[in-house]
């Protein structure tokens, strides 16, 4: 009888689910600045650890009461708050949704929380935690400081730290008129993250999934005999 084996995401990264985020914000400070536009892209890995992006998810915010925003900020995404099409949610119903969509990734994964992945990952990272405080939201699936960010990766890894060089430069297909949106920088930044990682695994980098696909393989050619 085959070896009932774990998700392979269960002994990566610490065990932490990576879930790619992006925000797009009406200026820098993640403390009086309006959260606008949220987007989550979860990774998924086969049995070999090779990552690839999984379910995305984005919503338009409204800005919270109070909230600065910045006309320059503005101009540069090209957001209009106060525009009806965006069909905008709140920014607590907004995150509570993607965090249910989070937790139940990880209970599927085997993992005991979720890693923040983005492109200068510390201020998407802000920004949620501005606005998990402000909503004193309980059970962020979130590490609440750590995350990997893809602009040290890429630098790493290909010599640049913009994203859309970096994907022009790992041959990912980047439109720039579709750029400071969400849910497309998101996307970008889930299949730079993907090819960096599944680059280094190919490189011999971590050699404990490609051990246990073999010791599978083994498991079901004896259930063939």
């Amino acid at each position: 009888m085959a070896e009932h084996l774990p998700n392979p995401m269960a002994s990566r990264f610490r065990g932490y689910l990576p879930v790619v985020v992006d925000v797009e914000t009406a200026g820098f400070n993640a403390k009086t600045d309006a959260l606008l536009e949220v987007a989550m892209v979860i990774m998924d890995m086969d049995e070999r650890g090779m990552l690839t992006p999984g379910p995305s998810m984005s919503a338009n915010i409204e800005p919270f009461e109070g909230a600065n925003l910045e006309q320059s900020a503005l101009d540069f995404t090209g957001i209009d708050p106060d525009d009806p099409a965006r069909d905008a949610q709140d920014e607590q119903t907004a995150l509570a949704a993607m965090f249910k969509s989070i937790r139940k990734a990880m209970k599927v994964k085997g993992c005991k929380r979720a890693i923040l992945v983005g492109h200068n990952a510390h201020f998407d990272l802000g920004f949620i935690n501005a606005a998990i405080e402000r909503h004193d939201m309980k059970g962020s699936p979130f590490h609440p400081f750590s995350c990997f960010d893809t602009a040290t990766l890429a630098g790493l890894a290909l010599g640049h730290t913009v994203l859309a060089r970096s994907c022009k430069l790992a041959d990912i297909d980047f439109d720039n008129k579709a750029a400071h949106s969400a849910l497309y920088d998101t996307e970008k930044t889930a299949e730079l993250f993907a090819l960096i990682v599944n680059q280094w695994n190919r490189m011999g980098g971590w050699e404990w999934a490609e051990r246990k696909h073999m010791k599978q393989e083994r498991y079901s050619l004896e259930d063939e005999d």
